[in-house]
């Protein structure tokens, strides 16, 4: 449920303050008369990824044992590419988005009411298409309950909140603190979502090592405990996992990581013309 939570917060805040600085623009350039087409991009965005997701789940209920487990694992690391482009991403372009995206819409009313619709709904699909797939990737090694979904719809509740009261300047917050924490949090859930794609093509017989262990503390970690579910469906942390499992993790957080915390270098102040 956390995990999910994480996802629907990161996500739906990015979309959020994406729409916030379209309307902000729009209102403040005396230009009110093209909110319904904002709104409109907005609601396509909000249907397909909804429709997205939909897909997702009836492909996989519809195919054999083998072909579910390459099919979850497939959508697992698909998983784990976009959420690592992702934060990465949201790191460079934090301080940029809001003056790149209003000079793109205001381009867009200089060709018309559909080119503002377009620009809308292009600049939400691409997270509602990632929390989508983000979802899936993640519920898949949680237990079959209906928490996964309350906490992503939570999640996406608790940013639309934030981002209104960003709005309407009622709150304050430090999006690059935000972006640099749930980022940190995210990177443990994807190389989670990476451990359980690796587990799912043993057991699709495309891998081997299946049972070859590198630990076992299930007589530490109770399977059945709620603090074991909770690891399992935020990190994928199992009692049993494998050497594969393992060494996938391994090779996905460490360097990411590091990565992530290493320092951006300021750009280089234009040389002087003699």
């Amino acid at each position: 449920m956390f995990a999910s939570f994480l996802i629907g917060l990161r996500e739906g805040l990015e979309a959020t303050l994406v729409v916030s600085i379209l309307v902000a623009f729009l209102v403040k350039s005396d230009r009110r008369d093209k909110l319904p087409l904002v709104w409109a991009g907005v609601g396509l965005a909000v249907a397909l990824s909804v429709g997205f997701g939909a897909l997702l789940s009836f492909t996989a209920a519809n195919l054999t044992f083998e072909q579910q487990e390459l099919f979850e694992a497939l959508t697992s690391i698909a998983a784990t590419v976009f959420v690592t482009w992702m934060i990465f991403w949201m790191r460079g372009a934090a301080r940029t988005i809001a003056g790149d995206l209003r000079a793109k819409l205001g381009r867009a009313l200089n060709v018309g009411g559909v080119a503002v619709a377009v620009m809308a709904f292009l600049a939400v699909v691409r997270e509602g298409l990632e929390t989508s797939l983000l979802f899936y990737a993640s519920a898949q090694g949680a237990a079959a309950t209906a928490l996964p979904l309350i906490g992503i719809s939570l999640g996406v509740l608790t940013s639309i909140v934030i981002g209104w009261g960003i709005y309407a300047s009622a709150i304050r917050i430090n999006l690059t603190t935000f972006f640099t924490w749930t980022g940190l949090l995210l990177i443990l859930v994807a190389g989670g979502i990476l451990k359980y794609g690796v587990h799912d093509l043993q057991e699709a017989g495309i891998l081997p090592g299946l049972n070859t262990l590198a630990f076992d503390i299930s007589a530490v970690l109770d399977p059945g405990a709620w603090y074991s579910a909770l690891l399992a469906g935020m990190f994928n942390i199992t009692p049993a996992p494998s050497v594969l499992e393992m060494a996938a993790w391994a090779l996905y957080v460490i360097p990411v990581l590091f990565l992530f915390l290493r320092p951006v270098a300021a750009p280089k102040a234009a040389e002087p013309v003699s």
